[in-house]
């Protein structure tokens, strides 16, 4: 059974990454453009130097000198002196937003007014409430914007579900995942006006991963986390109940090394799915806690290509947002992050400014009025138990 079934997954494994690859002939050749030099960028731009129809045609940072060394480092043709720089360049396709989570509403603002095209990081803003407002801009103003939550475009997704759904471990039940890396000394996980702590940085990824497992019909949330010296979460454990009655327990910490395995299981086995982050391989349990034959990931770039391709299909296309990570799923995990902060008492500076703003604006029309309103959104429901 495990054998048979296992070169089903093989050649759909195949199929998928060829499909990827379709996409090399679907467009014309794009340019893209870097907002930001740290490490991720440095990774895209490695990359994308490395795709096929695809060119890294702009940098920019907030030090000239920093994007003129990367420029030249990665053989791009321009180094913009400022976002704003870049931002006025039609001759960009695609920009990439490579920021702390903090800067993505005003960057991705930027470029939406500007009618440029946005690939950003994750988290795709610090709230809900900013991820709401630049989706309504987006669509205002007809540009295309999407989140780069990776695993989400990768075709190893493809297989992990088609293994799922293949019955070899019956109906799941139940599903794990960790995510750890020892980063605690990074400035833009422990400071609280970049928006930093493990959850927006690598618990955000364990959420996706249930998302795309069991799907949205959650019934409950549970959480506890431990907080840092500076007031941001170091270590999370959520419990997600299902209305199913599916649950999902997921942990991630900035502290430590972890296994970053996501197991599925169910009644006849189970799967261990090997880097949550970068799916690396599946392996298929039986009752008897005997593998099946592994199945690694096809081979790649660094992973970030699919999303790359992804977007430019999606832009020659005409469409305005990728169909692997829809506006409504990153709306849903943006709020769900919320809800998590406020169970922890995690708020950011520039939140308690907007609740300051929020609160006075509802008392004064109380008073002139003198009715009771209630002006803040569901999805910025954080601010309101600072």
């Amino acid at each position: 059974m495990y054998v048979t079934w296992v070169c089903i997954v093989k050649a759909q494994t195949c199929d998928d990454a060829q499909m990827k690859g379709k996409g090399l002939c679907m467009f014309n050749q794009k340019r893209i453009g870097i907002m930001g030099t740290g490490k991720i960028a440095k990774v895209m731009a490695g990359t994308i130097k490395k795709m096929k129809n695809v060119k890294c045609y702009g940098v920019a940072s907030r030090s000239e000198a920093r994007a003129q060394k990367f420029a030249e480092e990665y053989g791009i043709k321009v180094a913009y002196t400022s976002y704003e720089e870049m931002v006025l360049d039609d001759k960009i396709d695609l920009i990439y937003i490579a920021t702390p989570h903090s800067e993505h509403y005003a960057n991705m603002k930027l470029c939406i007014e500007n009618g440029r095209n946005v690939l950003c990081e994750k988290a795709f803003t610090a709230n809900a409430g900013q991820a709401e407002e630049i989706l309504m801009l987006a669509r205002e103003k007809g540009v295309f914007v999407t989140e780069a939550m990776w695993t989400r475009y990768m075709p190893m997704l493809t297989t992990i579900k088609g293994i799922i759904n293949s019955g070899m471990i019956g109906e799941p039940t139940m599903l794990t995942a960790n995510l750890g890396y020892h980063v605690s000394d990074k400035q833009r996980l422990t400071d609280p006006a970049l928006a930093g702590g493990a959850l927006l940085d690598l618990g955000v990824y364990t959420l996706n991963f249930a998302a795309m497992i069991f799907g949205k019909e959650i019934e409950s949330m549970e959480s506890s986390c431990i907080l840092t010296d500076t007031g941001v979460d170091a270590c999370d454990s959520i419990t997600l109940k299902y209305k199913d009655g599916r649950m999902a327990v997921l942990n991630c910490t900035m502290n430590a090394v972890s296994d970053r395995r996501g197991v599925v299981y169910g009644p006849k086995g189970y799967i261990v799915i090997e880097n949550i982050n970068n799916f690396e391989s599946v392996t298929v349990y039986d009752a008897g806690y005997r593998p099946g034959k592994t199945i690694k990931a096809p081979k790649q770039i660094t992973g970030y290509e699919y999303e790359v391709y992804s977007c430019l299909e999606a832009i020659e296309k005409g469409e305005k947002e990728c169909w692997e990570m829809p506006h409504e799923e990153t709306l849903r995990i943006m709020k769900q992050m919320d809800r998590l902060r406020a169970q922890w008492g995690v708020v950011y500076p520039f939140e308690k400014e907007v609740l300051a703003e929020t609160e006075l604006s509802e008392r004064r029309t109380e008073v002139l009025t003198g009715e009771v309103v209630d002006t803040v959104k569901d999805a910025t429901d954080i601010l309101q138990r600072v």
